[in-house]
């Protein structure tokens, strides 16, 4: 009996041992014969040890690196925190491959991951395409698109270029031609040839004028190899990499003879053909050896005199031209593949292009080939150093995050809940409307359109807005070319890509091309919801005009009046003279029919889009900023409470915080009281200035502007058709800007700015300007409605307050934009009066009275003429 004590001692603890095991509790044994000492047990503890790493690794973000035979960008991306895949896994975050990836393996890809190819772009990248894209671009824009050399592509051109040959001999001229093979890489079949004739005809090749005259640096011919990161095509952004190679013939360069044609190294600047002459020099020194940096030519330019900015100035411009090529055919592939993503969604393919860059003897760049799988070997240390830090640069810029694919699975869901459970959109049928109720309800589907465009359009705004922060941060040695800040230069690009749109599409795609014009448009997110407002509020008078009538309302029903809760937003629930009857003398409805000048008009309901998207703002703006007068008086009347943050009476400011408060309050006095003298002065000049009539004094403007408004009636028909039908939208912005330019040349005189961009009072008049333009012309055409002065509205919901001088200014501003639309429209009538024909005197006809004119609109804008005599009808001329 005895002897069973310790059996039983121990094993109790087994049984409580498995069971923790079981548990997952902690792992303990006690053993009786060491006097109740605990050890772990360390197959559990490799175990948990394990775990612990499995869970470290599927919080890493994952790469593919099976496509890619290059060390460097192993070592890259290991050090850019992501685990290498050792298989091929098409899961992974971030996929890399050396060659040319299927379109159907990107039309896979989920939103969360980057793969390194772009769909299209080997229409730049094969030599023969991009020879003929440049082609039919210098076609359209030849002082634009000539930094290639002069390209056939055989057999297609093979007697063009026989013919050009002939030509060279009747002038007595010798070229060298250089031969490559279509799809070539590396330099391989690449030859020279100084008579054309023996060029062979039925082969894939293209033919280019030889470049005899190079920059020579040392005495060798050279090369660069620019870096270019496309991390979207739609829309797209560029980045230039700021260092590169310099690749060195090994040979010193002679000019091309029938002696020197063969010598490849002296003619030819490929590392691969390079590297195995004797000559090739490999050194640690930038500076020396055949491959330098671009940066050590940058220091040797600047030392001999020549300009580098220019330099890189007309290199950028060439790069970007060529990507704008490119750029009708990857983004139609892109769409292919990634059918249903919408503009300015994160684009799952990025691309780091090679460009080799060619400096003439006058270091003019020209475009030799663009490689998409640039050589990523790492021979020396010069490679290393540059291909490591593009590639570093490169993946921070893709903002590769493992939350992506928590919240691209959570979208994926959503939207698919959306199509499955959301509400059945089913055609209505009204055979008993009237015309007019289905014209308004074509308009209303029209206007819910438009406004979900504008919808996706602000929300691309603001992705961009975002995008762009991110990479100011993170861009290191890249250097973003486009989208460019500078004005100029973008407008000059956008205008060639619509160019490149018009010349590879011609038509096919409208689509793209809208959202092209759509992504490189200048409007502000303020402007944007503007226009949102102004759909919401036509939608909702659609809405109400489309409801169901009932019967008539008696003339002799009474009414009551229903005041309403404070705190509570006051709908309409009928004429607003209504209420002003009702209301006190100092009430908000008072105050502002005093402060227009229009005729009484209907308030409008809020609009739910634009207060979900600024409540906050809109509370962090009431509680940091002084109330108005206006706002004072609604806070009397009790209709809005303002929200503000309170303070406990017990706790007294501190006398530190009382000086930085009165000190701050002072200041934004004094800084007030200077805007509003300077406001009250520009409204002094703005009542001041007039519209000038071409040919007239001010007076007889005067009077022109009074004698169309004495005949309104005959003259609102012909200035509606003027303004809003013959008038396309380029024409009607030109008639704003007549007004926009002096009203920017006023404020830059009164309030003494160069940039009065970012001036309050210019930005508030932007608004207006862009309002007068809404709709193709309406809103600058309701203006002249006695009914109606919808170009207010823009401000009702605004959270900015708007003092009375403000928008005294802005009723200003409209007058003149409505008397320059009189004038032009004047102006035109008189020019087209006065190019009408003389009467043409003829012989006399038999009669005793003499022939008579009608004169007529032919319908074509041209005024004509016919002789009608008594007794004939009109339309058939006497005959003599």
């Amino acid at each position: 009996m005895p002897a069973a004590t310790p059996d039983s001692v121990r094993s109790t603890p087994v049984l409580q041992t498995t069971a923790s095991i079981h548990s997952m509790a902690s792992i303990q044994t006690v053993d009786a014969s060491q006097g109740g000492h605990t050890h772990f047990d360390e197959s559990v503890l490799k175990k948990s040890q394990l775990s612990k790493k499995s869970r470290k690794r599927k919080s890493q973000a994952t790469a593919n690196l099976y496509g890619t035979r290059y060390d460097v960008v192993h070592a890259v991306v290991e050090q850019a925190g992501m685990q290498v895949s050792k298989e091929d896994d098409p899961k992974c975050y971030l996929i890399w491959s050396d060659s040319f990836v299927q379109n159907e393996r990107i039309a896979e890809l989920k939103s969360y991951q980057r793969i390194n190819h772009f769909p299209g772009m080997g229409e730049i990248c094969r030599k023969d395409c991009l020879a003929r894209n440049i082609s039919k671009m210098s076609r359209k824009r030849p002082e634009e698109f000539n930094f290639t050399p002069r390209t056939w592509i055989f057999p297609a051109e093979y007697c063009t270029f026989q013919t050009y040959i002939k030509e060279l001999r009747k002038r007595k001229k010798q070229k060298t031609f250089i031969v490559k093979p279509a799809n070539g890489a590396m330099g391989n079949g690449i030859s020279l040839y100084r008579n054309g004739e023996k060029i062979p005809q039925n082969e894939h090749i293209i033919v280019q004028e030889y470049m005899d005259k190079p920059f020579l640096l040392d005495g060798y011919k050279f090369d660069l190899r620019v870096y270019v990161l496309v991390t979207s095509c739609d829309p797209l952004r560029v980045f230039l990499y700021q260092d590169g190679l310099v690749r060195m013939g090994t040979e010193k360069y002679h000019s091309p003879t029938d002696g020197n044609i063969d010598e490849l190294c002296m003619h030819l600047t490929n590392y691969s053909v390079n590297k195995h002459n004797e000559n090739f020099q490999k050194d640690e020194d930038v500076s020396k050896g055949s491959k330098r940096s671009i940066r050590y030519l940058n220091n040797f330019l600047t030392k001999n005199g020549y300009d580098v900015p220019l330099l890189w100035f007309n290199i950028q411009n060439l790069i970007m031209k060529t990507l704008i090529v490119a750029e009708p055919h990857m983004l139609h592939a892109y769409r292919m593949c990634r059918a249903g993503n919408h503009a300015g969604n994160e684009s799952v393919c990025f691309e780091v292009l090679g460009f080799d860059i060619f400096l003439d003897k006058k270091l003019k760049p020209w475009v030799f080939e663009v490689n998409r799988s640039p050589s990523f070997g790492t021979d020396e240390k010069i490679d290393y150093d540059i291909k490591s830090g593009l590639l570093g640069d490169a993946i921070k810029l893709m903002n590769i995050r493992v939350s992506d694919k928590r919240k691209s699975i959570s979208a994926e869901r959503a939207e698919a809940e959306r199509r499955l459970l959301g509400p059945t959109k089913r055609p209505e049928h009204h055979s008993s409307t009237s015309k007019d109720d289905r014209v308004d309800r074509q308009r209303k589907i029209a206007i819910d359109k438009r406004k979900e465009e504008l919808k996706q359009y602000l929300n691309m705004i603001r992705m961009d807005r975002k995008r762009e922060e991110y990479e100011n941060r993170h861009m290191g040695g890249f250097r973003r070319i486009f989208p460019t800040e500078n004005k100029s230069q973008q407008a000059q690009w956008t205008q060639l890509l619509d160019d490149a749109f018009q010349v590879f599409l011609s038509g096919r795609a409208p689509a793209l091309q809208k959202d092209m014009s759509r992504a490189y448009s200048q409007y502000k997110e303020a402007e944007i919801l503007d226009m949102i407002e102004q759909c919401e509020e036509d939608g909702v008078s659609l809405t109400a005009a489309l409801a169901p009538r009932g019967p008539k309302r008696l003339s002799s029903m009474p009414t009551a009046d229903v005041p309403q809760a404070s705190g509570e937003e006051t709908e309409d629930t009928g004429d607003e003279a209504m209420w002003e009857k009702n209301s006190p003398p100092t009430s908000p409805s008072i105050r502002r029919r005093q402060l227009s000048n229009g005729p009484p008009q209907r308030s409008r309901p809020t609009s739910s889009f634009a207060h979900r998207l600024s409540s906050e703002t809109r509370e962090q703006r009431s509680t940091s900023r002084p109330l108005s007068s206006n706002q004072l008086g609604k806070q009397s009347t009790g209709s809005h409470p303002v929200v503000q943050r309170t303070r406990s009476l017990t706790r007294p400011l501190s006398a530190t915080k009382r000086i930085i408060t009165n000190h701050s309050k002072e200041t934004s006095n004094v800084k007030s009281e200077r805007e509003e003298e300077l406001t009250k002065r520009t409204l002094s000049a703005l009542s001041d200035m007039r519209i000038k009539f071409p040919g007239k004094t001010d007076e007889e403007a005067d009077t022109v502007l009074d004698a169309i408004e004495g005949n309104w009636k005959y003259h609102k028909p012909r200035i509606a058709s003027y303004w809003l039908v013959k008038l396309d939208s380029i024409k009607r912005r030109k008639v704003i800007d007549i007004v926009r330019m002096n009203i920017r040349a006023l404020l830059q005189r009164v309030w003494h700015l160069n940039d009065v961009d970012n001036l309050a009072l210019y930005r508030i008049f932007c608004r207006v300007f862009n309002r007068l333009l809404w709709s193709h012309g309406q809103g600058l055409w309701n203006c002249f409605s006695t009914s109606q002065c919808s170009w207010e509205t823009i401000f009702s919901k605004s959270t900015d307050v708007i003092s009375p001088m403000e928008m005294s200014c802005c009723r200003r501003i409209v007058q003149l934009c409505r008397q320059c639309l009189l004038i032009v429209y004047q102006f035109a009538a008189e020019t087209k009066n006065a190019v009408a024909p003389e009467p043409v005197k003829t012989r006399t006809y038999p009669g005793n009275e003499p022939p008579k004119y009608t004169t007529w609109n032919n319908g074509n804008g041209a005024i004509a003429q016919r002789m009608v005599r008594a007794g004939h009808p009109l339309g058939q001329a006497q005959q003599p």
